[in-house]
């Protein structure tokens, strides 16, 4: 980066500047991105993992932002369905409750029409019987009915490292541990780059491009200090915490979404053998870096699930696992956390710095679009770049996800078990290979003999050291907490495996990456905290 002319230099590796980074690269500008965490570190690894269309923000009465992101949820699912899943949705109503028959109705058949559902997955309404046989854990206790309608789920941090790594297929350039500190300036007091540390290495780049992005997420406002423009909107950081417990504790066979007491909504999802509860919504104003799980947040949604699934009596000892998130609001004055708007916003300051804040996961792809041709746009005005044409992201498929849409994805994977099988690997889990990752699996099958070498060496699995041998080659990973977060999400849906197996996958990057001891130290202490503070509650 630091030998090239940029067209384009995007601070934030999250969903949003991965996004950003492909949307650019694919109409052929030149593109530079820098991350000062791992890819995915902050809210893109940490949300509700949903590509969902925000139902409640109809009664707020977000009419275009449901229907933007709704629409957007089809076209992410077809351009990635590897790491993207219909999920039927379960919104229970009761006598007494926010929700009632009739404004559950018209709301999701609203929802239906303004995210332009298809007919087979349009919305239904189900009297009390087919509610609770669709899920037989619910509270029994005034409950009239339910709607039935399909979010889709999704792995956020893989889907934020498949779009990266299609950016960089298309020609963008992409360094995690590497921090911007310092912006730079021409003569006439426009921004033209940034100084950037590489956290890693130990040295610092010049980084000239012609146009800078802000997409840092919750550091937004810190990189428009740097700019000397954080003023008007600011941003709103509020806290979203979720709590995974061990399917055979908590059997839930349907997700299930629905409104606490409070006024809240909660979503309750089976995966993988497991249920995950969330989500809170307080306002946060501790460390932007390492927001965790407190004793409050945990009781509230224990509370919460409790109230909903009586049966289950759950506590503290069932929680497997947590996480928590931030998400990067845009200030709303007198407004609680719950009804401040996920809206995005593009700023542009006095010196060019562009800066987007705001949003929801599910319309990283229509956010990148709008700042790229604002992006087009002041290029045209000031006269210094080519001519780009419009997005193309609308119908290109991201890494891994050439297994022709989402109707072939079976056929696909049948296939590629197939292939796998002949390269030395158990059906199982080559069928869990290709499902996690799409067309980009027949790599790793041409590889097995040297993540066998791998597993042999170190006594790992053959599938976790295919994984660990394909995320250090082709998706930048460095640290353990890189492979078991954000590249395997393990940390919170396989803990015993994490547990299990950390020791030899620790001292196998250490090795293939040739850490120093006092690397290998630090990355052993960083992945020791994440496991505690999954299951510890942080002090207040």
């Amino acid at each position: 980066m630091a030998a090239s002319q940029l067209d384009v230099l995007i601070i934030g590796g999250g969903i949003t500047g991965a996004g950003i980074a492909l949307d650019a690269a694919s109409r052929g500008m030149r593109v530079g991105l820098v991350e000062m965490q791992d890819f995915a570190a902050g809210t893109s690894s940490r949300s509700t993992k949903l590509v969902h269309g925000g139902l409640r923000y109809l009664k707020q009465l977000e009419i275009g932002v449901v229907a933007e992101v709704g629409k957007e949820r089809a076209i992410v699912y077809e351009n990635g369905p590897h790491v993207t899943t219909p999920e039927w949705m379960l919104l229970p109503f009761y006598k007494g409750g926010t929700f009632g028959k009739f404004t559950t109705s018209i709301g999701l058949r609203v929802y239906d029409f303004l995210a332009g559902v298809k007919r087979s997955e349009r919305r239904k309404m189900l009297g009390k019987a087919e509610t609770l046989a669709k899920e037989p854990l619910l509270k029994e206790d005034g409950i009239k009915g339910g709607g039935y309608y399909v979010e889709y789920r999704t792995d956020d941090a893989r889907l934020t490292i498949e779009v990266l790594k299609k950016a960089i297929d298309s020609g963008a350039m992409a360094v995690n541990y590497a921090r911007a500190e310092k912006l730079l300036y021409d003569g006439k007091g426009t921004v033209c780059g940034a100084e950037v540390h590489d956290i890693i290495g130990g040295t610092t780049h010049r980084l000239s491009a012609t146009y800078v992005i802000n997409a840092a997420g919750p550091w937004v406002d810190d990189v428009r200090e740097l700019d000397g423009s954080k003023r008007g909107k600011t941003l709103r950081l509020t806290k979203g915490v979720h709590l995974v417990f061990d399917g055979g504790r908590f059997p839930l066979r349907q997700a299930v979404y629905f409104d606490t007491p409070d006024g809240r909504m909660v979503f309750a999802i089976p995966r993988d053998g497991k249920t995950y509860f969330g989500t809170t919504d307080t306002n946060y104003a501790g460390d932007t870096a390492h927001p965790a799980m407190t004793a409050a947040d945990r009781d509230y949604l224990l509370a919460a699930a409790n109230g909903m699934f009586p049966r289950l009596r759950l506590t503290s000892v069932d929680v497997e696992s947590s996480w928590a998130g931030l998400r990067p609001l845009i200030q709303q004055e007198g407004k609680s956390p719950s009804e401040v708007s996920r809206r995005d916003e593009l700023f542009v300051s006095e010196s060019g710095l562009l800066s987007i804040a705001g949003g929801k996961l599910t319309g990283y792809r229509k956010m990148a679009e709008n700042v790229v041709d604002k992006v087009v746009s002041l290029m045209k005005s000031n006269g210094n770049g080519g001519s780009y044409g419009s997005s193309m992201t609308r119908d290109l498929p991201i890494s891994g996800g050439d297994v022709g849409g989402s109707a072939r994805f079976e056929a696909y994977v049948r296939s590629a078990v197939a292939d796998g099988e002949r390269a030395g690997f158990s059906r199982l889990d080559a069928d869990f290979l290709a499902r996690r990752y799409g067309s980009n699996v027949s790599r790793i099958f041409d590889d097995a003999e040297q993540s066998g070498r791998l597993a042999g060496v170190y006594g790992l699995p053959s599938d976790l050291a295919a994984m660990l041998r394909y995320s250090m080659l082709h998706e930048m990973a460095v640290t353990p907490a890189d492979f078991f977060v954000r590249r395997t999400g393990d940390l919170f849906f396989r803990m015993d495996t994490v547990r299990a197996w950390k020791e030899p996958v620790i001292r196998a990057m250490e090795q293939e990456l040739g850490w120093s001891a006092e690397q290998g130290e630090r990355y052993a202490a960083e992945l020791d905290t994440l496991i505690r503070e999954a299951v510890t509650p942080a002090q207040p």
